[in-house]
């Protein structure tokens, strides 16, 4: 099988600081991985790079048997490229229903726009419930839904999530990841996940990759890196 995504030696950075040094991995169809590492380790500019937010300095970046480095970001989704980003970032004076549609705004098929808007309403009823809500008057965890439900609208066949457990209060944290499962399991969406939560992330994830200080130090399956003695004590406070 071949991945869906596939970073090979790529660097990259803010000016002068170089974030990325040299980080490859892959994700296949169908599996959700996860990047685990600490604060400023660079997981948060992983997946800005691979969306083009952040520019490649070198090494290559394909996805679905192309290279997309220098891509302009808002050219991929349409491939089923799809980034949650940190933060949420959904639009606060636009109600609910809104920012779900702007989720679908290069899609011209309105039948099956308003198919996937149900779906995601059952996925998440209380969005339903506050359709015409305005996103601002959400709780975080409303928002990060909401966020996560935009996304889906695209379509994509990979979800980039970026902290999504962040600032969530622990019900929220567990109902997201619940969430995340219920993506990759009913829709066969892949998913690239970075996340705070090591436990958590490892415990959802299929494979993982440790990052720190801008270098890849280990990958494995999740459970293996789970049960590593240098992994729960670096990152899950053992």
């Amino acid at each position: 099988m071949e991945p869906i995504l596939e970073l090979n030696n790529v660097s990259s950075g803010y000016g002068s600081i170089k974030a990325l040094k040299g980080i490859s991995l892959k994700v296949f169809p169908g599996e959700i991985v996860a990047i685990i590492g600490a604060n400023g380790a660079g997981k948060s500019t992983t997946l800005m790079t691979i969306c083009s937010i952040v520019s490649v300095d070198s090494g290559t970046i394909n996805y679905d048997g192309q290279p997309i480095q220098g891509r302009a970001p808002e050219t991929l989704p349409p491939l089923g490229l799809c980034q949650v980003p940190e933060g949420r970032r959904i639009f606060p004076r636009l109600t609910v229903e809104e920012n779900l549609k702007l989720g679908a705004f290069y899609r011209q098929d309105r039948v099956e726009i308003e198919k996937d808007l149900e779906n995601v309403y059952a996925l998440f009823p209380i969005l339903k419930e506050r359709c015409k809500q305005e996103g601002g008057t959400l709780s975080g965890g409303e928002q990060q839904m909401l966020a996560i439900a935009r996304a889906l609208m695209s379509r994509p066949k990979l979800l980039l999530l970026d902290e999504p457990s962040l600032g969530l209060a622990p019900l929220f944290v567990q109902k997201i990841f619940e969430i995340i499962n219920d993506i990759n399991k009913k829709y066969g969406t892949t998913i690239l996940l970075v996340e705070q939560n090591a436990n958590l992330a490892l415990q959802t994830a299929e494979r993982a990759y440790v990052l720190e200080t801008g270098k890849i130090t280990m990958e494995d399956s999740a459970s293996v890196l789970l049960d590593n003695p240098e992994i729960r004590k670096a990152y899950l406070g053992e």
